[in-house]
Formats: structure tokens, C-alpha cells, sequence
């Protein structure tokens, strides 16, 4: 990846992150593991369930909401912005390394989390998150469709299905825990342009 040339800009001026069809596939497919993360809460979570009740509309939706979940992602691909940041978040460079060993001993330096467009972080999360939800849809249905797999199939399916939802919760909370704390990254997502100085300081390698 090529470094960012040290072009002059004036202050405060914004450069393009995300196109309109990136910012879309991100919106609806978090909009998609918000549902099924809601409902698969009132399902398990007692209380919640007493609350809601409708228990078999609950299933429904978060049924539908999971099998709709890659559709974003597969739609994205007709964009030529959305691929060529696939293959971005595809790619760990000698800086990667650097930046998750700096992550590892909490070192909090700039200049020792070098990044391009997207940071180590963020490629581990992506790639994660993207494997995690094709196991999900796996293992939902087996558990939907019984009679298509062993019952011993189906039980394992649902211990993964429920402890691997939980650890998506944790995760996901995470997530967002980090993009509350950074209000221009979240711009990025909603506007499509970030600031030139906040894109050299958390991203010096990204040559927009």
C-alpha cells in the first residue's frame, strides 16, 4: 500500500472515505444484526420474553432478519468502492503486525499503530464478524429445517448457534463502544468524507 503524499490542504478540509452504495451496505446490514440480535435476547432472556410474548412472531422475524443478513453484503458487490474495500480489509501488510503487536502491550502511540485505510483492528473484525455470521446462518438452519440433519447435528448446531450469539453480543458491544468514542469515524460512515487531519493521524499509510 502506498504511503500518503504530504500534499498541502487548507484546514479542516474533507476527503471522500465511503461511497453512497458502502454506507448503505453498512446501515442496513447493521440495522439486520440489530433485529436479530433484539429478538435472539427476548428468546433467551426470561424476563424479556414475559415482556414481549409473541414468542412465535419473535422467531419469525429473527429467522427472516438472519437469512437476510448476507443480502446487503452481496448487493454491495455490484460497487466497485465496496470490492476494492474488500479486498482492503483482505490484506494484512508488515504494518498490520505492528499495529496489532501495539494493540497487544497497549501502546497507545501514534506513530507505533501505522494504518492504511482501514487499521489491523478492523480487518481482524471484519473478517471475524463476516465468518461468525456465515456459522450463524449455518447452524440456524439446521435448526430450522430438522428434519434435513441428525438430531445429533441438530443439538451441536444449537450450542454453537446460542454461545456463539453471545460472543457476537460481546463483540458487537465492543464495537460500538469504539465508534462512540470517535465522532469522526462515525461521520465517515454517515457523510462519506472524514477530515484530512483526522485521516493522518489514524490512518497515515491510506493515500485517499
Amino acid at each position: 500500500m502506498s504511503l500518503r503524499a504530504d500534499t498541502p490542504a487548507p484546514p479542516g478540509a474533507r476527503i471522500h472515505r465511503f461511497s453512497r452504495a458502502e454506507r448503505w451496505v453498512h446501515r442496513t446490514t447493521a440495522a439486520l444484526m440489530g433485529v436479530c440480535v433484539l429478538t435472539a435476547a427476548v428468546l433467551y432472556i426470561p424476563q424479556l420474553a414475559i415482556m414481549v410474548g409473541r414468542r412465535e412472531l419473535v422467531v419469525r422475524v429473527h429467522e427472516c432478519a438472519g437469512l437476510a443478513l448476507p443480502v446487503p453484503v452481496l448487493l454491495g458487490l455490484a460497487s466497485r468502492a465496496f470490492r476494492a474495500d474488500l479486498r482492503f480489509l483482505n490484506r494484512f501488510g508488515p504494518h498490520d503486525r505492528i499495529w496489532l503487536l501495539a494493540a497487544l502491550v497497549r501502546d497507545k502511540r501514534r506513530s507505533s499503530r501505522p494504518a492504511g485505510k482501514f487499521n489491523a483492528g478492523q480487518k481482524v473484525y471484519a473478517a471475524w464478524i463476516a465468518g461468525a455470521t456465515l456459522v450463524m446462518l449455518g447452524t440456524g438452519l439446521m435448526m430450522w429445517f430438522t428434519h434435513l440433519t441428525p438430531l445429533m447435528w441438530r443439538t451441536s448446531a444449537t450450542f454453537v448457534h446460542d454461545w456463539l450469539a453471545l460472543t457476537i453480543g460481546v463483540v458487537l458491544a465492543g464495537h460500538i463502544g469504539m465508534a462512540l468514542g470517535d465522532p469522526e469515524a462515525r461521520r465517515g460512515l454517515r457523510t462519506g468524507t472524514v477530515s484530512r487531519d483526522w485521516a493522518r493521524r489514524e490512518h497515515p499509510l491510506w493515500r485517499p
